[in-house]
């Protein structure tokens, strides 16, 4: 029995992780089974086939860790550098913060861009390190896509273009955990050499899969990367999928199968219609935000992010309370607000497996919260500017057509 047991269904609005469809929970109900047998060097081999697609690339190499987002970052830092390379990282919130963290820890030459929490990457100061790195001394440029703590997404696409400019050849890596599967993201088109992702945020699974996705040049990088790598060596992978067995150790396998049924859904719904869809729950919460007369942390609209948003409350409130009280009376779980923004901010989920009325729903459940700890909010406003907006755009559901 849960000793925190509260009626109904826990209304899970973290930004990550979160709720898990129906199906992925029955495809892992099953018991273990040999991985050397031959299913699931099967199931592998369709997963490693469709994987790619999620990246919206045809060329890159993917590679299934039983890890957290924390280890992809891992990997794809020592499998394709050495200790002691330099690498320009952006430091704009928390998860930015621990990566740099991890890169300084694995003895890489880290320049830390540092950026106003609430804003993304800072081109111009990108374009000026590269134009002056002549000897190419950089050999990664790193950027978390979509920042979880402040709600802000970067836009690749203007990275790629200021490194093309500058016809530098620095590897570039991206962090796509809270971004793959819901914000638009092209592995090829905007020349990502390595991508990432975690299963509990936007493909709707448990922790537990880091998802790594590598560009050719990535994996020509590994011939030359000396850092220390064991357990996340892609060579370990890579000579496993010659062989057909895939696998350098045992796989989570009721997750693979989770991760089956994930993609599945997702190409029934079809990837571009997930991501719109992500865009219209981002849009439908900013009105909400909007309509109680509070600020997005995201200083500029460039950066909004369509799978969190960070809600700025008056000095007077903390927003722990909030946080705090929705979890206590109303069995909703919001997001707290981390390290600079602590106290500050509280954060609304809006990824993965959700729909528009589950989203009226939390925000129904924020106003009533709102109301409980003081601030002077009308019931009602920003679910009506919500749902106003969510009964315009929302389209028919495609396989009910």
């Amino acid at each position: 029995m849960d000793p925190f047991y509260g009626p109904g269904r826990n209304q899970l609005f973290v930004p990550g992780p979160v709720n898990i469809p129906e199906p992925v929970l029955h495809a892992m109900n099953r018991n273990n089974e040999d991985y050397r047998a031959p299913p699931v060097p099967a199931l592998t081999k369709k997963l490693l086939a469709d994987v790619p697609k999620i990246f919206k690339s045809t060329t890159g190499t993917p590679f299934l860790f039983p890890t957290t987002g924390t280890g992809a970052w891992e990997s794809a830092l020592t499998n394709t550098l050495s200790p002691r390379d330099r690498i320009i990282s952006f430091e704009m919130g928390q998860f930015s913060l621990l990566w740099i963290d991890q890169m300084k820890r694995l003895n890489f030459d880290v320049d830390v861009v540092h950026c106003e929490w609430g804003t993304g990457v800072d081109l111009e100061i990108l374009r000026t390190k590269l134009e002056a790195d002549k000897e190419h001394k950089v050999k990664a440029i790193c950027c978390v896509h979509n920042e979880t703590a402040t709600g802000v997404t970067n836009n690749l696409a203007a990275i790629r273009t200021v490194i093309d400019d500058c016809m530098h050849p620095a590897l570039f890596l991206v962090d796509g955990v809270s971004s793959v599967c819901a914000i638009d993201f092209r592995m090829d088109e905007w020349g990502v050499d390595v991508a990432l992702t975690g299963s509990q945020k936007a493909l709707s699974l448990p922790t537990g899969l880091g998802i790594v996705c590598a560009s050719p040049k990535a994996l020509e990088a590994t011939k030359t990367a000396k850092s220390l790598r064991v357990f996340f060596d892609w060579n370990d992978y890579l000579k496993f999928y010659k062989l057909g067995t895939y696998w350098p150790y045992t796989p989570s396998i009721q997750l693979l199968y989770g991760l089956r049924t994930a993609l599945d859904l997702i190409f029934l719904e079809g990837l571009d219609n997930v991501i719109a869809r992500h865009t219209r729950l981002g849009r439908a919460t900013r009105l909400a935000v909007e309509a109680w007369g509070l600020k997005n942390c995201t200083q500029r609209e460039e950066w909004y992010s369509d799978t969190v948003t960070a809600v700025v409350i008056p000095p007077y409130i903390d927003s722990t309370e909030i946080v705090k009280r929705a979890w206590k009376r109303y069995n909703l779980s919001l997001g707290l607000g981390l390290n600079k923004v602590a106290g500050k901010v509280f954060r609304i989920g809006h990824l993965g497996n959700l729909n528009e009325l589950q989203l009226l729903g939390c925000l129904s459940g924020v106003e009533m919260v709102l109301k409980d700890i003081g601030y002077p909010v009308k019931l009602g406003s920003g679910v009506a500017a919500a749902a106003a907006y969510l009964q315009m755009t929302t389209p028919l559901i495609a396989s009910r057509v």
